[in-house]
């Protein structure tokens, strides 16, 4: 059984906290994707779990067995995983079949047990006849694939993907999610997925990670994820949204904002004292355009046209509204209705098409693990003890002595195969032996 499960995972560079206490479990057979922007921490996190990079702190574990923890990683080969990069990184100089072999041949199996297992997985991928041309002659969704087969052929516990669309074209891409998915149901490999692109992940993923300067904000399936967001980076960020910040309201489910009382859906969603900072989140298609009201609904707002814009299927408007706190909301209508800028409307919702998210990231909120409550201020601080603790130990090492002297170390000193992995580690990369 190759379930994953990350406990208080995390990882600083300097000052700089890259991956915040993760906790993340996944099931075996079950693919996971890891979405957020760039510089999140996502990367970071699939390098701790392939054991390219040792954490600072937390544990990784793998069918029961520690891989990762501060001061101790299991070396990436004895891990049975199999990671496949943005590049692909395939062999130029070898075919199709040796690139597919390769990792067979390290391990030694016989002849006759490699050649029906590449031509399997080749049969997998849908290369078959392609098994003697160089990578050279083959498309980038074909090479793709190679490195796709290269990974699975082997027959790993876990598979770890960066981004391996990110250098195809849109339809390319769009081609290769079926294709992995379609692999992902036949192998059943546990599976952790990195991305930046929504629709991506939609279509890929088990279950979804959102994360957000190095923490998760929310887990769980596509569709709950789009429909009940946690946090307004969450709504923001997966699809099209209009956000709008208030306060809780005292009766549950409603929420005081641009001037008046708004109702959102309060089934499964986070709960937040009254007065707390809040966001409301309402989808552009779920707003009704100059709907007819009997006085007495809520939901009700009355704007102003700023602009409009013809897309195609849709006509896209920006509309202002609230009394003295002014907002813009954005509203799909169809394309055949015609309303000029500057002209009043009236804006309707339903209340179970909005979700209340809960401010996350503020500097006086305090997050929990382990029973132990901390404040942001404070992790900053407990990220400056252990750089400088780091600092104290780099100038202890004759390394970090001839670093920072300049003077050549007593004793013959050679490159570590730790740093060879993990060139930020250790003592610099040197260790004695003589």
């Amino acid at each position: 059984m190759a379930d994953v499960e990350v406990r208080g995972l995390s990882k600083a560079y300097g000052s700089t906290v890259v991956v915040d206490r993760v906790d993340l479990s996944i099931q075996h057979g079950q693919l996971l994707c890891l979405l957020g922007p760039s510089g999140c921490g996502k990367t970071t996190t699939l390098r701790l779990l392939a054991g390219f990079v040792e954490p600072d702190g937390g544990e990784i574990l793998v069918g029961g067995r520690q891989l990762s923890a501060a001061g101790r990683v299991v070396p990436p080969e004895r891990r049975n995983m199999s990671m496949i990069f943005q590049s692909y990184a395939v062999w130029p100089h070898m075919t199709v079949f040796h690139n597919v072999a390769y990792g067979l041949k390290l391990r030694r199996i016989a002849r006759a047990e490699m050649d029906e297992r590449v031509h399997t997985m080749l049969s997998l991928v849908q290369l078959d006849g392609l098994a003697a041309r160089f990578p050279g002659e083959l498309s980038g969704g074909q090479q793709q694939r190679v490195a796709l087969a290269r990974a699975l052929v082997v027959e790993p516990q876990t598979l770890l993907l960066d981004e391996p669309l990110s250098n195809l074209d849109a339809h390319l891409r769009e081609e290769m999610r079926f294709e992995i998915r379609r692999l992902h149901e036949t192998c059943k490999t546990t599976t952790i997925y990195v991305t930046h692109d929504q629709s991506e992940a939609m279509v890929i993923a088990d279950r979804i990670a959102v994360m957000n300067n190095g923490r998760i904000e929310q887990v769980g399936g596509g569709e709950e994820i789009y429909e009940r967001p946690r946090t307004p980076f969450v709504a923001s960020f997966i699809g099209r949204t209009n956000l709008l910040p208030g306060t809780m309201g005292v009766e549950p489910g409603t929420v005081q904002c641009v001037g008046t009382v708004l109702r959102a859906s309060s089934d499964d969603g986070p709960t937040a004292a009254p007065g707390s900072p809040v966001s409301i989140s309402i989808r552009p298609y779920d707003i009704q355009l100059n709907h007819r009201t009997n006085g007495s609904e809520m939901n009700v707002l009355s704007g102003q046209v700023v602009r409009s814009y013809y897309v195609g299927g849709t006509r896209d408007y920006q509309i202002e509204v609230g009394a003295g706190e002014r907002r813009t909301l954005r509203v799909d209508a169809a394309p055949g209705v015609r309303i000029g800028a500057g002209e009043r409307v009236t804006l309707f919702y339903r209340s179970k098409s909005a979700t209340s998210c809960i401010e996350s990231g503020l500097t006086e909120a305090v997050d929990s693990h382990d029973g132990i409550a901390y404040r942001s201020s404070f992790r900053t601080r407990c990220s400056a003890w252990r750089f400088l603790s780091r600092r104290v130990q780099q100038l202890r090492s004759a390394a970090g002595y001839a670093r920072y002297t300049g003077r050549r170390p007593i004793g013959r000193w050679r490159e570590s195969e730790a740093h060879r992995r993990c060139p930020q580690g250790g003592n610099g990369g040197l260790v004695h032996v003589g």
